[in-house]
């Protein structure tokens, strides 16, 4: 997969497990590769695509969040997507919106005659009841059960994507129930926070990763709501260094907010072995 749309400065190098090293930037014999589609937070970033990270592994390829401005990104590279799965941490608009796009266009190129793959669509408990109810407020209420093939995960029960094995983990995210994942193919683990304020489960969804992919949305954590919902970057980095995975990669962080020496940062466009 060839990625010719980037945003953002070059991720400095750091003390930090470096993303930098061979082992996990090779991009030809990687066994799980992380691409990051988008990765701006709840606003985009400029030019930049919301959550959306594409993990292959084998055969297997699974789009983790679908916020908008990944569909476009995706399409950049294929006519028309069709990656096995698509698993949404949580029903913010930033992580599942472009989903509905999604609909449009494949209902459109369905026209054609030509059969279209459907993708596994992975939500949190009561997500289908939910896609239902904004499918009849945003076309017909079955829209997405007509794309994709919908199935409600179970917090800390695995589940299986071609050789991923998937596990969500509930976090804390404002007054919404949000999920962690846990990615491996038995040798190889991503961790990713989605979008969480500090926790044990979000430190245990990520424990011994290869990589740790976690948000960084605040200037400071004194400046959050209550109950908790995001991380600034030193409570991120807290949450690493007690987990135990071996390499950091920062998301989710506002242009608005600075990017320090120390530390490596997502950016649309990029290509990771785990």
């Amino acid at each position: 997969m060839s990625w010719p749309i980037g945003y953002g400065a070059t991720p400095e190098r750091s003390p930090v497990p470096a993303l930098g090293s061979t082992r996990c930037r090779h991009r030809g014999h990687a066994r799980v590769r992380l691409t990051i589609a988008g990765c701006s937070p709840a606003w985009p970033n400029p030019g930049g695509a919301q959550s959306g990270y594409v993990v292959e592994s084998g055969a297997a390829t699974v789009l983790l969040d679908c916020g908008p401005g990944v569909l476009a990104r995706l399409r950049a590279v294929q006519p028309w997507p069709e990656p096995d799965a698509i698993v949404i941490t949580h029903f913010h608009l930033d992580h599942w919106g472009d989903l509905v796009p999604w609909v449009w266009g494949a209902n459109y190129l369905a026209g054609d005659g030509r059969e279209r793959h459907r993708p596994a669509l992975w939500v949190p408990p009561g997500g289908r009841g939910l896609l239902e109810h904004f499918g009849g407020l945003l076309g017909f209420p079955d829209m997405f059960e007509r794309v994709f093939v919908s199935v409600e995960y179970a917090p800390g029960v695995a589940f299986d994507v071609g050789g991923c094995r998937i596990t969500a983990s509930v976090v804390p995210h404002y007054r919404v129930e949000a999920h962690a994942l846990r990615v491996t193919d038995g040798e190889r683990t991503l961790a990713y926070s989605g979008d969480s304020g500090p926790s044990e489960a979000l430190v245990a969804a990520a424990s011994d990763a290869d990589l740790f992919l976690c948000e960084a949305t605040l200037r400071s954590g004194d400046l959050d709501a209550v109950p908790r919902g995001h991380l600034s970057l030193d409570e991120a980095c807290a949450a690493f260094e007690a987990s135990g995975a071996k390499a950091l990669l920062v998301t989710h962080r506002p242009v608005e907010l600075d990017a320090p020496e120390g530390f490596e940062f997502a950016r649309d466009g990029l290509v990771l072995g785990v």
